[in-house]
């Protein structure tokens, strides 16, 4: 018997990686090592479920084609980037099946609209770089509270139990205004204060706090002047068992206004 399983029996863990700068779909860093290791130790999933910070829309949408293409949402980087594709398959019956077990809130069938954003590929092209399992990704309902978020993703729990990998994608500290393009520049003091605040919180598993008063303090309100790339996050929450361990695949502060800190939950 093999007392030292990376993983729980049965049930897949789930993420959440702070994704950062789409430059690190084609770098290598200690944070790239991270999503090559994870994709070695976990069982390999039947499909993936992503809610990305890149998909914002009136209503939750689900992608819902065959094979959703691969968006380039920024601009100003190499055409190096530019000419990465993640030709992953989407899972039709997976979209339908969510929508015949999640009757509320509604969720609509994206047969055209979008694809896969930078925030799932730039993840999944390291940690499954063959693209070889098939990806859905999930919209963010932007003018829900985060509520609404965390129930959606208690809501999607089920899927953990049927080898479903549900990863959310966005960065807890999110402040391009305040950006310093240099990845290694001096955090500014409000975004340090801010994703303390977060760990010590999610340490205490107190995710009431985390889903109703991360913008309550000045930290909070730089740290997330739009809850695009904070909402991902009470997805994961809301799909984590209380029995199950938590842990810190990720810390840091990059470009003095990101944080990349990643979260699993249900890895031993």
């Amino acid at each position: 018997m093999n007392l030292n399983l990376p993983f729980t029996k049965k049930r897949m863990p789930i993420f959440f990686f702070g994704h950062g700068s789409p430059m690190n779909a084609i770098e290598k860093s200690d944070y790239t090592e991270m999503l090559s290791i994870i994709g070695k130790k976990i069982p390999t999933p039947k499909s993936i479920l992503c809610i990305s910070a890149h998909w914002m829309s009136e209503g939750t949408w689900i992608t819902h084609t065959k094979n959703p293409r691969t968006i380039h949402d920024f601009y100003g980087f190499p055409k190096e980037l530019f000419d990465v594709q993640y030709p992953a398959n989407g899972d039709i019956a997976l979209a339908e099946r969510i929508q015949s077990v999640i009757k509320s809130p509604q969720i609509q069938a994206d047969n055209e609209m979008w694809g896969y954003d930078h925030g799932t590929w730039s993840v999944l092209k390291h940690i499954y770089p063959e693209a070889n399992i098939p990806v859905l990704q999930l919209s963010i309902y932007m003018e829900q509270p985060g509520e609404y978020h965390f129930r959606l993703g208690e809501a999607l729990k089920f899927l953990r139990d049927e080898d479903v990998l549900i990863i959310g994608s966005g960065n807890l500290v999110h402040n391009l205004r305040t950006i310093d393009w240099d990845r290694n520049a001096k955090p500014h003091d409000w975004a340090v204060e801010c994703d303390l605040w977060m760990k010590e919180k999610l340490l205490a598993r107190d995710f009431k706090a985390l889903v109703n008063d991360a913008t309550k303090s000045q930290a909070g309100k730089l740290s997330i002047p739009s809850p695009d790339h904070y909402y991902p996050i009470l997805y994961i929450l809301g799909a984590a068992y209380e029995d199950e361990k938590m842990r810190f695949e990720y810390e840091g502060i990059h470009n003095a206004s990101i944080s990349m800190r990643s979260i699993s939950f249900g890895m031993i």
